[in-house]
């Protein structure tokens, strides 16, 4: 018996430009006149353009706006993690941050969606979410950081939450994990921004922010706990499935496709259209993933 409908929706990168909060607006509409409506929407983050280059003006403007649509738009719950253009100041450069700021780093987006911590879990109708946070600081110097220069991991705190919880989940709940950056994901092979580089070196380049760098060490974990039934993920913008260690992981592109320009020359033929993904969750712990292509101009 089914007893989840989930909305995946990634990678959202809501600004005041390029027609983006028309296209989440259309999105809002078109995910809620599904039949049945989804029941939950989780946003594997990434929600605003750019928080990390950019001065608490411009980071507020992009947090209102997502404010307004979510309450004129959107009638069902959602559930949140950070994504690394979510974070505000840590290219100190171009944000102008000194980093003592009292809304500096994950906190203001943490407010802004109204978590009070940036890994949680939650559980529902024999499900339990957990929701992690991928995002760290991996630039070495704060002042050079951006929205690529971090690193995909856990940090020891978080990781031993993880493992203590999944050990107080009862065996018959049903886990799903939800992170911003794949823990494991085929995508990461073909990250965009090092073209040239596996061939000139002869081996594969995966950076060190397009995957869980502590990859085998949670998959590790997991196995010990035959409940853990699926992961997903966003940011790689790109439609991903693997069947690992027992584990589904998916992921289900970004509903900005290329960042509301897809009319742009020489996508990435591996980057996919906007869309999202729609979610079954059964008593057996088994699910459905079904991706929505999106076209605004089609839902208005």
């Amino acid at each position: 018996m089914r007893r989840l409908r989930l909305v995946h929706l990634s990678d959202i990168h809501l600004q005041p430009e390029r027609d983006a909060a028309a296209g989440f607006a259309a999105c809002l509409r078109h995910l809620q006149a599904l039949d049945p409506p989804p029941d939950l929407i989780i946003n594997t983050g990434d929600t605003i353009m750019d928080g990390v280059g950019v001065g608490l003006q411009r980071a507020n403007v992009q947090w209102e706006l997502w404010d307004s649509l979510v309450h004129d738009h959107c009638r069902i719950p959602m559930l949140h993690c950070l994504g690394n253009h979510d974070i505000w100041g840590w290219n100190r450069r171009k944000s102008g941050c000194t980093g003592s700021e009292p809304f500096y780093g994950k906190e203001l987006p943490l407010r802004r969606l109204g978590l009070s911590s940036p890994y949680y879990h939650k559980d529902l109708a024999g499900w339990r979410i957990f929701v992690l946070d991928s995002i760290f600081d991996g630039a070495g110097d704060a002042a050079e950081a951006s929205t690529s220069h971090f690193v995909a991991r856990l940090d020891d705190t978080q990781l031993a939450w993880l493992v203590r919880e999944l050990a107080a989940t009862p065996p018959e709940t049903n886990v799903i994990l939800v992170s911003h950056c794949p823990i494991v994901g085929g995508a990461a092979l073909f990250f965009t921004g090092e073209v040239g580089e596996t061939e000139r070196t002869g081996h594969w380049v995966i950076p060190n922010n397009w995957m869980h760098i502590d990859a085998r060490a949670l998959v590790a974990i997991l196995m010990r706990f035959p409940n853990v039934r699926l992961c997903l993920s966003g940011h790689t913008h790109m439609h991903d499935r693997m069947e690992f260690a027992g584990i589904t992981f998916i992921n289900n592109g970004a509903l900005s496709g290329r960042w509301w320009r897809n009319d742009a020359p020489d996508p990435p033929p591996t980057y996919s259209p906007p869309g999202y993904g729609l979610l079954e969750l059964f008593d057996d712990g088994s699910f459905t993933n079904r991706w929505l292509p999106f076209t605004v101009n089609n839902h208005r």
